[in-house]
């Protein structure tokens, strides 16, 4: 067993981290704020918006040069709230022709208002997003807290874009992890794919992997939380999963998720690659070669103003 092994490994990779790349001067916006908390905005501010969507994860993306000065954090939470924003799992600020090795640079806050290093599936939105308004060919490089990350357009319509994104290599820090749980230890996998990842196989999912997901999201073994995923062995090129995501709970599908399951599936000699990742929200696929390559949809779906 690499438990032991895995817990060192996988503490040394959850020390706190530098602040990852900003496209352009975010953390100096953050700091203009001088009063924590969601009220520390300028009072009648329009946000600009476009929500769009990749298999269901749903994001509100904003041009960076037409983003409002204050808390980013206080607005991802109050632009991505459900009830009195415009609702969704995660706010990308985007920032237009970035340096010389990328066409864009993308900033994401989590619906909780927590900074992300990346989403697949944001990222597409925003390539999506890129392509439609001519600032990128088919071939997309967008630099995201895990580096720059290039995406191939395969299929287009007005609205709906499918494309092939380089997720990079995956690292696998504990292949095998015993996790102490409230229920008792529980056989899990942990992974680097750009961001946290606990992949959990499971044999059904009927039981309430919702409250276990946010145990191990919050998890003492996690000092910065982390992503899981639910896996389930469906035949020998296809599993099916749940995801409970860092910052945002419960989401119908998830890009890194879906990636550390396959990953988590070959790896045990569960599943072969290619693998069919068949979330809530429709199927996903991933090719497994050096690196990981994701093959999934983005769709734009409103263009609107917040208000706050």
């Amino acid at each position: 067993m690499g438990g032991g092994h895995g817990r060192r490994r996988r503490a040394e990779r959850h020390q706190p981290r530098r602040p990852f790349w900003n496209p352009l001067p975010f953390g100096e916006n953050d700091r203009r704020a001088e009063i924590p908390g969601d009220r520390n905005l300028p009072p009648h501010m329009r946000i600009p918006f476009t929500k769009a969507h990749g298999a269901k994860n749903d994001f509100l993306l904003t041009w960076q040069d037409e983003a409002p000065e204050g808390d980013f954090s206080a607005i991802a939470r109050a632009i991505c709230d459900r009830h009195t924003g415009i609702g969704a799992d995660g706010w990308l600020l985007v920032a237009r022709a970035a340096d010389s090795e990328a066409d864009a640079g993308i900033q994401l806050y989590n619906s909780d208002g927590s900074v992300a290093e990346i989403s697949g599936n944001g990222t597409r939105c925003a390539a999506a997003l890129l392509i439609k308004h001519g600032y990128a060919p088919g071939v997309v490089r967008v630099r995201t807290g895990a580096g720059v990350k290039t995406l191939r357009l395969l299929r287009r319509g007005d609205r709906h874009f499918d494309l092939e994104m380089n997720m990079g290599r995956p690292e696998i820090t504990a292949e095998r992890f015993d996790l102490p749980l409230s229920g008792g230890p529980r056989d899990v996998t942990l992974l680097w794919v750009g961001n946290p990842q606990c992949a959990v196989p499971v044999e059904h999912f009927d039981f309430d992997w919702r409250a276990m997901g946010a145990e191990i999201e919050a998890h003492p073994h996690f000092p910065d939380r982390t992503n899981v995923s639910f896996l389930k062995r469906v035949d020998a090129h296809s599993i099916e999963t749940r995801f409970f995501e860092r910052g945002a709970g419960e989401t119908l599908s998830s890009g890194t998720g879906s990636t550390a399951a396959a990953v988590t599936a070959v790896s045990r000699g569960l599943a072969a690659s290619p693998v069919r990742v068949i979330t809530p929200a429709g199927p996903m696929d991933i090719r497994l070669e050096e690196n990981a390559y994701l093959i999934g949809p983005a769709e734009i779906i409103a263009e609107g103003q917040f208000f706050m």
